[in-house]
């Protein structure tokens, strides 16, 4: 039980780590000229691609066949996937208006939103030490990132969209620990990932043929897609169901 623990804690801080490094890539390819669209389409396209080479390559080269699920299943990751697609789009409009210290602190209110929301699904009032590990870890968090130092003029905008990306990644780890648990990481992350596709298409549409530099997909679509698409699914997928999301919540900090 314990080396399980450990084992999804480690899953859960890598898969963190990764994400948490998109937001400086983010900046980054604005200051290149690129846009919301342009940077999360490409990290989309190319992350789902890159899944499903490794889903192609996994079933040739497994010996069993693997359970199949029902359309009923594709479509409950599928619609689980959209809060990922949610998630990288107001974390990065965030991003354009607030510091990336900022941008991560308000991500991280994903940490008393993820206990609030274990609360009510579960109906069990928060223990005293998930409470202190709450404050301290929210505490550890402003230090670390340094806000306390910085001269910063908080964005309202981006205030707000920080808060929704924040409300999005409690859905993705909650959908992390509870959809399709019996399908292999890989199958879940490749069609909750499609699901986040399909979501950031039909708000980006409009841009798809307006001013899209392809550019983006050599210069920093495949980062994106490392850091932000492919890794931190297979991770989360695969640590949230043996942590628990309380727990889960609070080790990306």
């Amino acid at each position: 039980m314990k080396n399980n623990v450990l084992k999804g804690s480690l899953f859960i801080a890598l898969g963190a780590s990764s994400y948490g490094m998109l937001a400086t890539f983010v900046k980054m390819a604005y200051q290149e000229g690129f846009s919301t669209a342009e940077v999360t389409l490409s990290q989309y396209i190319l992350g789902f691609a890159g899944l499903l080479i490794l889903s192609l390559l996994t079933k040739r080269k497994s010996e069993t066949k693997p359970k199949t699920s029902g359309l009923k299943s594709i479509f409950k990751l599928i619609l689980a996937g959209t809060s990922l697609g949610l998630t990288s789009t107001f974390y990065y409009l965030s991003v354009q208006y607030v510091p990336v210290s900022v941008a991560i602190v308000l991500l991280m209110q994903t940490v008393w939103m993820g206990v609030i929301a274990e609360m009510i699904i579960y109906k069990k009032l928060p223990g005293l030490r998930k409470i202190l590990s709450v404050v301290i870890i929210l505490i550890g968090t402003i230090l670390a990132t340094n806000l306390l130092q910085e001269s910063v003029t908080i964005n309202w905008i981006g205030f707000f969209w920080g808060l929704m990306a924040a409300l999005s990644y409690t859905a993705t780890m909650y959908s992390s620990n509870n959809i399709e648990l019996n399908s292999p990481p890989l199958r879940r992350s490749l069609f909750m990932i499609l699901g986040g596709f399909i979501v950031i298409a039909l708000i980006f549409h409009s841009s798809i043929n307006v001013h899209f530099s392809t550019g983006i997909f050599m210069r920093w679509g495949i980062l994106l897609s490392l850091f932000g698409t492919i890794l931190p699914p297979l991770l989360f997928t695969r640590g949230m169901p043996l942590t628990g999301m309380g727990l889960g919540l609070l080790l990306p900090l």
